[in-house]
């Protein structure tokens, strides 16, 4: 439905936009996601048609609208900001957008959709009487009432309470698939883009790092950056020594380092759900595998779902420190083997799947002088 070639787009000396390349199908959901100052909002805007590319076109169904002006696009746009007109009633917000039609039917198109975002009985209430999370509801609904080609939206969520935030991204998502409108979102909140999206566009100085499905961006990390921004993961500096091995500090690990060669520097990456903890003194067949390590306890954190525990493996470089995370039993209480033991060199077993090593190429900025702890949380 819509195709987005080599689009550059530069502030004064400043590039913003490096080369972007896109194509989205029709009643897709996809996410811009990233850091602030990734270029994400300046695609969006150039999609508006608020800013113009430098170089490169935008096509929808075919038909060039790279130069077209924003008003002739009809395209639905949700800001953060909620845009609405405080001296005008929610119906009257909601039709503003459709002055070519009747009077009549301007105010049954604003109850019907102010029906779908479930406000049928706010509509003669003011912007201010409404909470943050009905405002936005209502520029949702104005958003979609002239029946756009596509929905834009721009981090329409990050004003928003948490609690709020996480029933109307799923109120988002449901008139999204009920309608089957295309939609583009820019958000930096991940769990926003895991959760609603179709596809996620990972961006990153101006460039699509990686896409994919949600999944495929959590399980498959194709650099550091993506493996670091989405979701958690422990990055170590590592050297392929061939026959899918690797070596961290003194040692040797089993994993798939078929795209490197023997001698190459890479980086490891563990996401912390992986990791397998026992006991020290529980012993099988698999603790004489090379992926399991004797592990000092330094701490743990209870987070809710999941405790998070932090470790030093000194085989791997007393620098280094490994974060693992337990999920949370019914009692919420950790295994009796681990509790209570923080602070007094606690020894256990830490084991890592082979499969769950993602060998990623390591930056050319860090192979002079590794930092000295690479564990990231996102």
């Amino acid at each position: 439905m819509l195709t987005i070639k080599h689009i550059t787009k530069r502030y004064g000396a400043q590039p913003v936009l490096r080369g972007i390349e896109l194509d989205v199908a029709a009643g897709e959901f996809i996410s811009l996601l990233g850091p602030s100052g990734c270029g994400k909002t300046t695609l969006l805007r150039i999609l508006c048609g608020i800013e113009t590319p430098d170089t490169g076109s935008i096509h929808l169904l075919g038909q060039d609208i790279t130069h077209q002006p924003a008003s002739q696009r009809r395209f639905g746009v949700v800001f953060q900001s909620y845009a609405l007109f405080p001296n005008l009633t929610v119906a009257q917000n909601v039709s503003y957008g459709l002055q070519d039609l009747s009077r009549r039917e301007r105010e049954a198109r604003a109850l019907e959709m102010l029906a779908l975002v479930g406000l049928a009985e706010q509509a003669n209430k003011f912007p201010a009487q409404m909470s943050g999370g009905q405002q936005q509801r209502v520029a949702l609904a104005r958003a979609l009432a002239p029946r756009p080609r596509l929905l834009l939206l721009d981090e329409p969520l990050s004003a928003l309470d948490a609690q709020v935030r996480v029933g109307l991204r799923s109120e988002i998502r449901r008139l999204q698939k009920q309608l089957g409108i295309t939609t583009l979102m820019v958000t930096h909140d991940q769990d926003e883009a895991l959760s609603m999206s179709d596809r996620v566009v990972l961006m990153h100085q101006g460039q699509v790092e990686q896409e994919g499905s949600p999944q495929a961006l959590y399980a498959k990390p194709v650099s550091p950056f993506a493996a670091g921004f989405v979701g958690k993961m422990n990055l170590l500096p590592a050297l392929v020594v061939g026959g899918g091995r690797v070596r961290v500090g003194e040692q040797e690990l089993v994993c798939d380092t078929h795209l490197f060669k023997t001698g190459s520097p890479v980086l490891l990456g563990l996401r912390p759900e992986a990791i397998v903890l026992r006991p020290l003194q529980i012993t099988s067949s698999a603790h004489a595998q090379l992926n399991c390590l004797r592990a000092e306890l330094l701490d743990t954190v209870f987070l809710g779902p999941c405790t998070l525990v932090r470790l030093r493996c000194e085989s791997l470089g007393a620098e280094h420190v490994l974060e693992a995370e337990l999920p949370t039993t019914r009692d919420a209480q950790l295994p009796a083997w681990l509790q209570g033991r923080e602070g007094r060199q606690a020894q256990l077993m830490l084991e890592i799947p082979r499969d769950a090593l993602h060998v990623l190429a390591q930056p050319l900025s860090m192979r002079a002088e590794p930092p000295a702890v690479l564990s990231k949380a996102a």
